[in-house]
């Protein structure tokens, strides 16, 4: 799994788009610090172009590897190789190689900006966890949805719905339920219908660090009380890491199970 982690990671590093990447987030975060010279200003811009982007790129890159090293998959299959080890290794490539990009990009010109001499750092470390956590998770549900689709066009359709799904369709829908049963108690659920999207998850989890829940309104006080303590934390972490493992655990066992 190690050598074929490598060999992906690698694959995609050298590719010209790994670089588009890389480049596009390091010249955004000099020209963020250049315009604002504010850390905590430049990381409330990032969070809203992060929480978009990423898993919008996540999904892309992981239908578009798939499919275009299928056949590549399928020699890897005629070897005595386990499937597990061949689908772990090239999600973690992938996941990792877009990780890194994301991670590099942003880090440098911050740490050149005096990162580490700003009160900042724990919300910047939050942006970059949770970035990293959504290119884990956006990644695996692409690789689920390539795998369930043989057909390249219907694949990437669900990918880019998916993202939309999450991304917007979703925001509205909860937005919608929570005027609709404005009389009734929404605390408990506005609570799970946030943990169970981990792109809102991550919006919260940024927004309530940085303090300004109080832009959020009475539902920014709910938040307030649950995701702005060490216990809401934790458990938003845990949230992240299920939904990172849930989507992995369904790609092995649609891995073992798929007749190629």
């Amino acid at each position: 799994m190690l050598k074929i982690l490598k060999y992906s990671f690698y694959d995609l590093i050298r590719s010209r788009w790994s670089y588009v990447y890389f480049l596009f987030y390091l010249a955004l975060g000099f020209v963020l610090l250049f315009l604002n010279n504010d850390v905590s200003k430049a990381v409330i811009t990032l969070m809203n172009v992060i929480i978009v982007l990423v898993p919008l790129i996540g999904t892309i890159f992981g239908v578009m590897y798939y499919y275009n090293s299928r056949e590549f998959t399928e020699l890897l299959l005629a070897q005595p190789i386990r499937r597990t080890s061949i689908f772990l290794g090239q999600y973690f490539g992938v996941a990792g190689s877009l990780a890194l990009s994301l991670v590099l990009g942003l880090g440098i010109p911050f740490v050149i900006y005096g990162l580490f001499r700003s009160d900042a750092i724990f919300d910047f470390t939050l942006l970059l966890v949770t970035g990293a956590f959504l290119t884990l998770i956006f990644t695996a549900l692409s690789f689920n949805i390539a795998l369930s689709n043989e057909n390249k066009i219907k694949g990437f359709g669900y990918a880019v719905l998916l993202w939309l799904f999450m991304a917007v369709i979703y925001d509205g829908l909860f937005l919608m339920s929570l005027i609709v049963f404005e009389e009734y108690p929404l605390d408990t659920f506005s609570l799970i219908a946030t943990m169970l999207n981990p792109i809102d998850l991550s919006r919260t989890l940024i927004l309530l660090k940085l303090d300004i829940s109080a832009l959020l309104g009475y539902t920014g006080a709910v938040f307030k009380d649950f995701f702005g303590t060490n216990k809401g934390l934790f458990i938003s972490l845990i949230m992240l890491v299920l939904w990172t493992v849930i989507p992995v655990w369904r790609l092995v066992s649609k891995a073992k199970a798929k007749d190629f």
